[in-house]
């Protein structure tokens, strides 16, 4: 299992092949991705800040952790292996929803994704690992959507995407 792969995947989530991660963010290849969600017992959702280093994204606010999972891993795995690198947190996770988007990035990257959306419930504060994580915070789905409309560029593309889709799952 090489890390810097990504699965190249169709519209149906069949395996197509195998990309070397920064080529299919350069070409906008379709992969397979994995979001995770965790709220608190007060339904205020889970954030992460990405590192200011990382390739794309750096220092944007998104979704509690996501990755891109590994040749022959299950997407629950890499959900959980996942959560356990970014945030040093274990969670029941449990799958709500897939859906396909293309977004355009800073550096000229693509993120155009097939993306299994998991969901956590946890009241653990989390361990960040610095090489991923800047910082972490809870948010209610109020605030957040008053942030998301007022300072847009603070936020990771997809998760203004994956925002819009998560608030009608909770309704």
């Amino acid at each position: 299992m090489n890390p810097n792969e990504v699965i190249a995947v169709n519209e149906k989530d069949e395996v197509i092949g195998y990309v070397e991660k920064m080529e299919a963010h350069r070409k906008g290849i379709l992969h397979r991705a994995i979001s995770v969600l965790v709220f608190n017992d007060k339904n205020e959702w889970l954030l992460q800040q990405r590192a200011s280093h990382k390739y794309h994204s750096g220092l944007l606010w998104s979704n509690t952790s996501c990755t891109h999972p590994m040749q022959n891993e299950e997407v629950l795995d890499a959900a959980h292996r996942r959560l356990r690198e970014e945030m040093g947190m274990v969670s029941e996770l449990e799958k709500k929803f897939s859906f396909t988007y293309k977004a355009h990035l800073d550096d000229n990257m693509i993120e155009h994704e097939l993306d299994h959306v998991f969901f956590g419930v946890s009241n653990s504060i989390p361990e960040i690992n610095k090489e991923e994580v800047a910082s972490y915070r809870y948010v209610s789905t109020e605030d957040l959507q008053t942030e998301i409309t007022m300072f847009p560029d603070q936020f990771t593309e997809w998760f203004k995407i994956l925002f819009e889709r998560v608030k009608a799952e909770l309704s």
